[in-house]
């Protein structure tokens, strides 16, 4: 297979088989060079054909007290007040850019990712008027 941008599925398929094929090649030589030249177009092409996008940040908030160990309790410092970390856990209540600040430093969320609107959980309904 000569090495060329990877645009379609078929073209991803051929090159996971390549490097299925040339795994155990030695660095430094020509296969070896060929392996790392496959692996960065097919890491360009996932990243274009299947993004992943930045988690909701309850979601984010979430994840990290699982990683941490931490209960809701241990968010007060950050975010203000127990019913303040219920109510932002539960999508009631939108962070604060104090809030942001503060998890962002102590809990080293990414700022980007806080930054993001939450996914709405419930269904909302709106009365136009008429």
């Amino acid at each position: 297979m000569k090495p060329k941008l990877i645009k379609n599925e078929t073209e991803y398929e051929a090159a996971l088989v390549r490097i299925e094929a040339l795994f155990s090649a030695k660095p430094g030589t020509p296969g070896g060079d060929e392996l790392d030249l496959l692996v960065t177009l097919v890491e360009l092409y996932e990243s274009r054909a299947f993004p992943i996008d930045l988690p909701d940040p309850i979601t984010a908030i979430c994840f990290r007290m699982s990683q941490q160990g931490l209960k809701p309790k241990d968010l007060v410092p950050y975010i203000g007040s127990a019913s303040k970390v219920s109510e932002i856990l539960s999508g009631k209540r939108t962070l604060s850019l104090a809030m942001i600040r503060n998890l962002v430093s102590g809990l080293g969320i990414p700022a980007e990712v806080l930054l993001r609107l939450p996914k709405l959980t419930r269904r909302v309904s709106v009365r136009i008027p008429q």
